[in-house]
């Protein structure tokens, strides 16, 4: 598949940089919990306490409003992935993305923990691992990707220096995202049928007896 523009061959280095990227977010997540105020915390604290009673008590039948609620936002973050891979003035926005995304589970993740000790550690391992485990690689793969198209167009289009076969590049790079996607709608589902039943059988721990 030498004709084939986004492989990971010759792209070790962007997925390098873009894992740790990602990783340095999750840190910094992590550490932005030691940084809530009183106030904050207690906020937050009656938030997940609501929280846990909303998923202890739910009831069946909304799954398919919910299902799509959540691939909907997959679908958005890995639409602006793409829209961002096609200018040049996308590429950081490409990176605060993956700073963000790690940010964000780097905080939900440290703030359980530090809140609720093996407990908070046990809800996140089934409310926040399972799906990520597949949304993260599939993510930074976007990233990757658009990362790719955007230092095509610079060579191609800002230092001008052109290439056979143009239109390829951008055919990949829309194949790519659009698998990605349907990936993304298939986690879609565990998050929303599979997750929900092991976060219930957690969160008796977690509410206040």
């Amino acid at each position: 598949m030498r004709s084939s523009y986004f492989t990971f061959k010759g792209q070790t280095s962007l997925y390098v940089f873009v894992a740790v990227l990602f990783l340095v977010g999750v840190i910094f997540g992590a550490l932005m919990v030691n940084a809530l105020s009183l106030e904050q915390r207690q906020d937050l604290e009656a938030y997940l306490g609501n929280f846990f009673m909303t998923v202890q008590h739910s009831s069946q039948g909304t799954e398919h409003t919910a299902y799509w609620d959540i691939a909907m936002l997959h679908l958005k973050w890995v639409g602006l992935i793409f829209i961002l891979g096609l200018s040049v003035v996308g590429l950081p926005g490409i990176l605060v993305l993956d700073f963000l995304k790690g940010v964000l589970i780097g905080f939900t993740v440290g703030y359980l923990v530090g809140q609720y000790s093996w407990k908070g550690l046990l809800f996140a391992l089934v409310s926040v691992a399972p799906h990520n485990l597949f949304v993260i690689p599939i993510l930074l793969i976007c990233s990757v990707a658009a990362m790719t198209f955007s230092l095509y167009i610079i060579r191609n289009r800002v230092l001008m220096q052109r290439a056979p076969g143009r239109q390829r590049p951008f055919a990949s790079y829309v194949i790519l995202t659009v698998v990605m996607a349907v990936l993304l709608l298939g986690v879609a589902s565990f998050e929303t049928w599979i997750t929900p039943a092991m976060m219930r059988w957690v969160t008796p721990m977690l509410l206040p007896v």
